[in-house]
């Protein structure tokens, strides 16, 4: 490829780069900007840091994001967790109807998410986990997809390993803790981004179960502080920014892990 098509290659690169980021870019411009200069397209206008004070404290915004990294990082953690024990099981386990019990989680991802709603909204309510933090993180710990891209990938670990391993005299949890988990780090951690950024913008359940407002995460939050100010586009965008800044600082620490675990997910599949 001579220099001329890497310019024009990269130049496209370039124009879809700024269209993508523009909106994340704007809404980061207008969130340190002063009341009533929402809308104003310029440098020039006054810039502060009283719009995330403001919806931090007076708006109760630091209680919504300390309930969504309580309740994201609970989830994501518990679930990628025993996605992997279950991964390991259905892999190299030996046990009856194991590809039956396998394919019946896998058909469950077909149903569409809201049929469950009902059913788990009665057994969270009958549990009393109403406004707490279990009737939001335990009804979503069961992660059928991790299942499936951790069983793919832990079904390619030769067999020989771990024989050796309980050759050796090492436990399940041992073999488990000590080879699987290693080996599987990449995917391990591609499930629990998806898991995080999947409860981080939960915004049905956690409306369902949070119901009094000190129990709001960043989403519910955000929904209702829009709907009482429509014209505060400064402090709107100030909170948009602290829903948006976690996952994106995630993404990018830990975009390496990502991105092979997505590769080694589908080439061992």
């Amino acid at each position: 490829m001579n220099g001329r098509r890497w310019f024009w290659l990269y130049f496209a690169a370039t124009l879809l780069v700024i269209v993508f980021l523009f909106p994340f870019l704007w809404m980061l411009l207008t969130a340190f900007k002063q009341e009533g200069y929402g809308l104003v397209f310029s440098l020039r206008v006054p810039y502060t840091l009283d719009n995330f004070r403001r919806v931090l404290f007076q708006f109760n915004f630091g209680r919504y994001f300390l309930n969504s990294l309580i309740i994201a990082t609970a989830s994501a953690l518990f679930s990628t967790l025993f996605a992997s024990l279950a991964a390991y099981a259905f892999a190299k386990g030996r046990f009856p109807l194991r590809r039956t019990l396998f394919v019946i989680f896998l058909s469950s991802m077909m149903v569409p998410g809201l049929l469950y709603l009902v059913p788990q909204f009665l057994i969270v309510y009958r549990l009393h986990w109403i406004n707490t933090y279990w009737g939001m993180i335990v009804p979503h710990l069961a992660n059928v997809f991790g299942l499936f891209l951790l069983t793919q990938f832990l079904r390619e670990v030769p067999d020989s390993l771990l024989e050796a391993a309980r050759m050796d005299g090492a436990s399940e949890l041992r073999i488990f803790g000590w080879i699987i988990v290693p080996l599987a780090m990449p995917i391990i951690a591609t499930v629990f981004l998806l898991n995080f950024q999947f409860h981080w913008a939960n915004f049905l359940w956690q409306l369902v179960v949070a119901q009094d407002q000190s129990m709001y995460t960043l989403p519910v939050g955000l929904a209702m502080f829009k709907g009482q100010h429509q014209e505060a586009y400064s402090l709107e965008m100030a909170a948009a920014t602290l829903s948006v800044v976690p996952i994106a600082v995630l993404f990018v620490f830990a975009q390496r892990y990502f991105i092979e675990g997505i590769t080694r997910g589908a080439v061992k599949g």
